[in-house]
Protein backbone atom coordinates (compact mmCIF):
# COMPACT_ATOMS: atom_id res chain seq x y z
CA UNK A 1 0.00 0.00 0.00
CA UNK A 2 1.04 3.63 -0.49
CA UNK A 3 1.34 5.55 2.80
CA UNK A 4 1.94 9.02 3.31
CA UNK A 5 3.66 10.24 6.63
CA UNK A 6 2.82 13.92 7.65
CA UNK A 7 5.50 15.02 10.12
CA UNK A 8 4.60 18.58 11.75
CA UNK A 9 8.20 19.27 12.78
CA UNK A 10 9.61 22.40 14.46
CA UNK A 11 11.36 23.10 10.90
CA UNK A 12 9.18 21.80 8.67
CA UNK A 13 5.91 20.34 7.54
CA UNK A 14 7.02 17.15 5.79
CA UNK A 15 5.05 14.78 3.88
CA UNK A 16 6.80 11.29 2.83
CA UNK A 17 4.82 9.01 0.83
CA UNK A 18 6.60 5.38 0.82
CA UNK A 19 5.28 2.40 -0.60
CA UNK A 20 5.36 -0.05 2.77
CA UNK A 21 4.30 -4.19 2.69
CA UNK A 22 4.53 -5.58 6.09
CA UNK A 23 7.72 -7.43 6.61
CA UNK A 24 9.35 -5.29 3.18
CA UNK A 25 11.73 -2.66 3.45
CA UNK A 26 9.32 0.98 2.61
CA UNK A 27 10.58 2.45 -0.50
CA UNK A 28 10.27 6.22 -1.01
CA UNK A 29 8.36 7.32 -3.64
CA UNK A 30 7.62 11.17 -3.01
CA UNK A 31 9.08 13.82 -0.80
CA UNK A 32 6.98 17.11 -0.04
CA UNK A 33 7.93 19.25 2.51
CA UNK A 34 7.12 23.51 3.31
CA UNK A 35 9.60 25.62 5.90
CA UNK A 36 7.87 26.68 8.80
CA UNK A 37 10.16 27.06 11.75
CA UNK A 38 7.33 26.87 13.86
CA UNK A 39 9.94 27.14 16.78
CA UNK A 40 11.24 30.16 16.03
CA UNK A 41 6.72 31.45 15.86
CA UNK A 42 6.03 31.19 19.38
CA UNK A 43 4.99 34.46 21.01
CA UNK A 44 6.87 35.68 24.33
CA UNK A 45 3.81 33.09 25.91
CA UNK A 46 4.93 30.57 24.39
CA UNK A 47 1.85 30.47 21.76
CA UNK A 48 2.01 30.36 17.91
CA UNK A 49 0.05 33.13 16.66
CA UNK A 50 -2.65 33.84 14.82
CA UNK A 51 -0.13 34.30 10.89
CA UNK A 52 1.42 30.74 12.54
CA UNK A 53 -1.77 28.64 12.30
CA UNK A 54 -2.57 29.84 9.38
CA UNK A 55 0.47 29.37 7.39
CA UNK A 56 0.37 25.61 9.05
CA UNK A 57 -3.37 25.04 7.95
CA UNK A 58 -2.07 26.65 4.47
CA UNK A 59 1.67 24.19 4.46
CA UNK A 60 -1.19 20.70 5.83
CA UNK A 61 -3.58 21.27 2.92
CA UNK A 62 -1.04 21.64 0.60
CA UNK A 63 0.39 18.31 1.68
CA UNK A 64 -2.60 16.46 1.57
CA UNK A 65 -3.23 17.96 -2.18
CA UNK A 66 0.08 16.09 -2.95
CA UNK A 67 -1.07 13.21 -1.06
CA UNK A 68 -4.12 13.12 -2.93
CA UNK A 69 -2.35 13.51 -6.05
CA UNK A 70 0.26 10.39 -5.38
CA UNK A 71 -2.50 8.07 -5.23
CA UNK A 72 -1.65 7.47 -0.84
CA UNK A 73 -4.45 5.48 0.53
CA UNK A 74 -4.05 6.44 3.89
CA UNK A 75 -1.88 9.36 5.94
CA UNK A 76 -0.40 9.27 9.24
CA UNK A 77 -0.22 12.82 10.60
CA UNK A 78 1.62 13.99 14.07
CA UNK A 79 3.25 17.09 15.48
CA UNK A 80 6.40 17.03 17.38
CA UNK A 81 7.97 19.51 20.02
CA UNK A 82 6.76 23.09 18.45
CA UNK A 83 3.53 21.99 18.31
CA UNK A 84 3.46 19.44 21.91
CA UNK A 85 4.64 22.59 24.00
CA UNK A 86 3.09 25.47 22.40
CA UNK A 87 0.58 26.93 25.42
CA UNK A 88 -2.30 26.91 22.88
CA UNK A 89 -2.13 23.61 20.86
CA UNK A 90 -5.38 22.53 22.00
CA UNK A 91 -6.30 25.97 19.80
CA UNK A 92 -3.31 25.13 17.09
CA UNK A 93 -5.04 21.39 16.97
CA UNK A 94 -8.61 22.22 16.86
CA UNK A 95 -7.65 24.89 14.37
CA UNK A 96 -5.93 22.06 12.03
CA UNK A 97 -9.03 19.09 12.23
CA UNK A 98 -11.73 22.01 11.51
CA UNK A 99 -10.03 23.52 8.45
CA UNK A 100 -8.16 20.23 6.84
CA UNK A 101 -10.12 17.48 8.31
CA UNK A 102 -6.90 16.44 9.97
CA UNK A 103 -5.94 15.01 13.04
CA UNK A 104 -2.74 15.26 14.61
CA UNK A 105 -1.69 13.44 16.90
CA UNK A 106 1.03 14.56 19.01
CA UNK A 107 4.04 13.01 19.82
CA UNK A 108 5.09 12.98 23.09
CA UNK A 109 9.05 13.35 23.55
CA UNK A 110 9.73 9.41 24.59
CA UNK A 111 7.85 8.73 21.52
CA UNK A 112 10.06 10.91 19.27
CA UNK A 113 13.06 9.29 20.49
CA UNK A 114 11.62 5.47 20.71
CA UNK A 115 10.23 5.79 17.12
CA UNK A 116 13.75 6.99 15.70
CA UNK A 117 15.52 4.26 17.76
CA UNK A 118 13.10 1.88 16.04
CA UNK A 119 14.07 3.31 12.65
CA UNK A 120 17.49 3.09 13.24
CA UNK A 121 17.38 -0.92 14.87
CA UNK A 122 15.34 -1.42 11.70
CA UNK A 123 18.49 -0.01 9.13
CA UNK A 124 21.38 -1.45 10.91
CA UNK A 125 19.85 -4.80 12.22
CA UNK A 126 20.32 -7.06 15.23
CA UNK A 127 24.33 -7.18 14.35
CA UNK A 128 24.84 -3.64 15.35
CA UNK A 129 24.57 -4.80 18.83
CA UNK A 130 23.86 -1.93 21.67
CA UNK A 131 23.12 1.21 20.06
CA UNK A 132 22.96 4.46 20.60
CA UNK A 133 20.85 7.15 18.52
CA UNK A 134 21.23 10.65 18.58
CA UNK A 135 18.94 13.03 16.96
CA UNK A 136 18.31 16.90 17.08
CA UNK A 137 15.60 18.42 15.84
CA UNK A 138 14.23 22.02 15.57
CA UNK A 139 12.67 21.65 19.05
CA UNK A 140 14.36 19.03 21.52
CA UNK A 141 17.53 16.37 21.33
CA UNK A 142 16.04 13.32 21.58
CA UNK A 143 18.44 10.47 22.95
CA UNK A 144 17.65 6.21 23.18
CA UNK A 145 19.93 3.63 23.96
CA UNK A 146 19.50 -0.33 23.36
CA UNK A 147 19.69 -3.65 22.25
CA UNK A 148 16.39 -4.65 21.34
CA UNK A 149 13.69 -2.75 19.22
CA UNK A 150 12.58 -0.49 22.02
CA UNK A 151 15.10 0.99 23.72
CA UNK A 152 16.31 0.27 27.48
CA UNK A 153 16.52 4.18 28.19
CA UNK A 154 14.84 7.14 25.78
CA UNK A 155 14.96 11.19 26.82
CA UNK A 156 13.82 13.97 24.93
CA UNK A 157 15.70 17.48 25.79
CA UNK A 158 14.56 21.13 24.98
CA UNK A 159 17.35 21.33 22.62
CA UNK A 160 17.05 21.45 19.54
CA UNK A 161 18.58 24.09 17.25
CA UNK A 162 15.81 26.38 15.89
CA UNK A 163 14.44 26.61 19.62
CA UNK A 164 18.09 27.73 20.89
CA UNK A 165 18.88 29.76 18.00
CA UNK A 166 15.69 31.69 18.35
CA UNK A 167 16.30 32.17 22.26
CA UNK A 168 19.99 32.39 22.80
CA UNK A 169 21.52 33.65 19.73
CA UNK A 170 19.56 36.67 17.91
CA UNK A 171 23.22 38.24 16.49
CA UNK A 172 24.42 37.22 12.50
CA UNK A 173 26.89 36.22 13.34
CA UNK A 174 26.05 34.98 16.88
CA UNK A 175 28.02 37.22 19.48
CA UNK A 176 31.34 35.16 21.14
CA UNK A 177 29.22 36.10 24.61
CA UNK A 178 26.11 34.06 23.36
CA UNK A 179 27.90 30.88 22.13
CA UNK A 180 29.38 30.31 25.48
CA UNK A 181 26.46 30.92 27.19
CA UNK A 182 24.65 28.69 25.33
CA UNK A 183 27.33 26.19 25.08
CA UNK A 184 27.49 25.90 28.83
CA UNK A 185 23.74 25.45 28.65
CA UNK A 186 23.79 23.19 26.34
CA UNK A 187 26.56 20.69 28.36
CA UNK A 188 24.38 21.06 31.70
CA UNK A 189 21.42 20.13 30.36
CA UNK A 190 22.75 17.13 28.48
CA UNK A 191 25.08 16.26 31.50
CA UNK A 192 22.16 15.47 33.89
CA UNK A 193 21.21 12.68 31.74
CA UNK A 194 24.12 10.64 31.03
CA UNK A 195 24.46 8.68 33.98
CA UNK A 196 20.91 7.34 32.58
CA UNK A 197 22.19 5.66 29.86
CA UNK A 198 26.11 4.88 31.46
CA UNK A 199 24.68 2.59 33.77
CA UNK A 200 23.59 0.12 30.83
CA UNK A 201 27.13 -0.50 29.99
CA UNK A 202 29.14 1.39 26.56
CA UNK A 203 27.20 0.96 23.15
CA UNK A 204 28.62 -1.05 20.36
CA UNK A 205 27.32 1.43 17.52
CA UNK A 206 26.49 5.29 18.27
CA UNK A 207 24.53 6.97 15.20
CA UNK A 208 22.50 9.74 14.48
CA UNK A 209 19.74 11.11 12.58
CA UNK A 210 18.24 14.50 11.22
CA UNK A 211 19.44 17.37 9.10
CA UNK A 212 21.67 18.09 11.61
CA UNK A 213 24.03 15.62 12.08
CA UNK A 214 23.59 15.09 8.30
CA UNK A 215 24.74 18.97 7.42
CA UNK A 216 27.75 18.62 10.20
CA UNK A 217 28.55 15.26 8.55
CA UNK A 218 28.79 16.89 5.02
CA UNK A 219 31.04 20.04 5.75
CA UNK A 220 33.34 17.32 7.45
CA UNK A 221 33.83 15.21 4.10
CA UNK A 222 30.88 13.05 4.15
CA UNK A 223 29.41 11.76 0.95
CA UNK A 224 26.67 13.80 -0.91
CA UNK A 225 23.23 13.07 -0.35
CA UNK A 226 23.29 12.35 -4.43
CA UNK A 227 25.86 9.65 -3.64
CA UNK A 228 22.55 7.52 -2.28
CA UNK A 229 21.33 6.11 1.11
CA UNK A 230 23.79 3.15 1.22
CA UNK A 231 27.00 4.94 1.08
CA UNK A 232 28.24 5.32 4.85
CA UNK A 233 28.94 8.42 6.43
CA UNK A 234 30.51 9.52 9.67
CA UNK A 235 30.47 12.19 12.00
CA UNK A 236 33.77 12.13 13.70
CA UNK A 237 34.31 14.37 17.02
CA UNK A 238 37.73 15.74 15.95
CA UNK A 239 36.30 16.84 12.64
CA UNK A 240 33.16 18.53 14.92
CA UNK A 241 35.22 20.18 17.02
CA UNK A 242 37.45 21.81 14.38
CA UNK A 243 34.06 23.44 12.96
CA UNK A 244 32.43 24.55 15.42
CA UNK A 245 34.42 27.68 16.13
CA UNK A 246 34.40 28.30 12.42
CA UNK A 247 30.41 27.89 12.31
CA UNK A 248 29.98 30.12 14.89
CA UNK A 249 32.06 32.84 13.21
CA UNK A 250 30.31 32.86 10.35
CA UNK A 251 27.25 34.97 8.75
CA UNK A 252 24.27 33.09 7.87
CA UNK A 253 24.84 33.07 4.10
CA UNK A 254 28.22 32.00 4.39
CA UNK A 255 27.13 29.23 6.04
CA UNK A 256 24.79 28.68 3.25
CA UNK A 257 27.03 28.39 0.96
CA UNK A 258 28.73 25.51 2.56
CA UNK A 259 28.49 22.06 1.15
CA UNK A 260 25.68 20.15 2.17
CA UNK A 261 24.06 22.78 4.01
CA UNK A 262 20.51 24.69 3.15
CA UNK A 263 19.29 28.30 3.23
CA UNK A 264 16.41 27.59 5.52
CA UNK A 265 18.68 26.01 8.12
CA UNK A 266 21.98 27.69 7.97
CA UNK A 267 20.83 30.07 10.25
CA UNK A 268 20.34 26.91 13.28
CA UNK A 269 23.39 25.29 12.85
CA UNK A 270 26.05 26.68 15.48
CA UNK A 271 23.43 25.91 17.58
CA UNK A 272 23.20 22.58 16.29
CA UNK A 273 27.13 21.74 16.27
CA UNK A 274 27.05 22.77 19.57
CA UNK A 275 24.50 20.47 20.80
CA UNK A 276 26.16 17.46 18.37
CA UNK A 277 29.51 18.53 20.30
CA UNK A 278 28.49 18.28 23.40
CA UNK A 279 26.42 15.17 22.71
CA UNK A 280 29.76 12.99 21.30
CA UNK A 281 31.88 14.93 24.49
CA UNK A 282 29.48 14.07 27.03
CA UNK A 283 28.74 10.47 26.03
CA UNK A 284 32.33 9.88 24.85
CA UNK A 285 31.63 9.20 21.76
CA UNK A 286 34.90 9.70 18.96
CA UNK A 287 32.35 8.87 15.88
CA UNK A 288 29.16 8.35 14.66
CA UNK A 289 27.59 6.82 11.66
CA UNK A 290 24.65 8.64 9.89
CA UNK A 291 21.20 7.07 9.95
CA UNK A 292 19.44 8.00 6.75
CA UNK A 293 15.83 6.46 8.43
CA UNK A 294 14.26 8.40 11.16
CA UNK A 295 11.03 9.49 12.87
CA UNK A 296 9.21 9.22 10.07
CA UNK A 297 10.11 5.91 8.55
CA UNK A 298 9.60 4.69 12.56
CA UNK A 299 6.06 5.76 12.32
CA UNK A 300 5.87 3.54 8.94
CA UNK A 301 7.35 0.83 10.58
CA UNK A 302 5.30 0.72 13.43
CA UNK A 303 1.95 1.25 11.53
CA UNK A 304 3.36 -1.90 9.12
CA UNK A 305 4.10 -4.06 12.34
CA UNK A 306 -0.14 -3.61 13.25
CA UNK A 307 -1.26 -4.63 9.82
CA UNK A 308 -2.36 -7.82 9.72
CA UNK A 309 -0.24 -10.18 7.33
Amino acid sequence: MRLGVLDVGSNTVHLLVMDAHPGARPLPAHSHKAELRLAELLDEDGAIGPEGIDRLIAVVMEALEAAEDKGVEDVLPFATSAVREASNADEVLARVTEETGVRLQVLSGADEARLTFLAARRWFGWSAGKLLVLDIGGGSLEIAYGMDEEPDAAVSLPLGAGRLTGSWLPGDPPDTADIRALRRHVRAEIARSVGDFSRHGAPDHVVATSKTFKQLARITGAARSAEGLYVERRLTRRALEEWVPKLAVMSTQERAELPGVSEGRAGQLPAGALVAEAAMDLFGVEQLEICPWALREGVILRRLDHLPT
